[in-house]
């Protein structure tokens, strides 16, 4: 019997999940949805061998994960799976939204504990 797990995340742009999930060599294939008030949205799902495949659906606002615990197949339980994700997004977040005011990355490192360490710089170009 199928048990599906709906589990809430913070992921709200499609865009640093998709870059999150592929830095982390995670395939993924894009599902476009349509809903009742015929808006269309696209989901993000990532295959598994046994047909149980998970997905990150938008709830309104945020990508929530869905999976079926039964049929879990990832080499690490869902927690760690969804904190390795979360901590690409956020750093993928970060850069992606400095870049708009004109911050560059110079560093991005995993370090030997698990945590990222991230250099931004900016130059002032204004005229003295």
């Amino acid at each position: 019997m199928s048990h599906f797990t709906h589990m809430k995340t913070r992921f709200q742009n499609l865009s640093y999940l998709k870059k999150a999930l592929s830095k982390l060599n995670i395939n993924y294939q894009k599902k476009e949805v349509i809903s009742e008030s015929k808006l269309s949205h696209v989901n993000l799902t990532i295959p598994q061998s046994n047909g149980y495949d998970i997905e990150f659906a938008l709830n309104g606002k945020e990508y929530e994960l869905i999976a079926d615990m039964s049929f879990w197949e990832q080499s690490y339980p869902i927690e760690s799976f969804l904190d390795k994700i979360a901590q690409q997004y956020a750093g993928e977040l970060i850069i992606g939204e400095s870049q708009k005011t004109g911050f560059q990355p110079v560093k991005y490192q995993q370090n030997n504990d698990g945590s990222n360490t991230l250099i931004l710089e900016r130059w002032n170009t204004a005229k003295v």
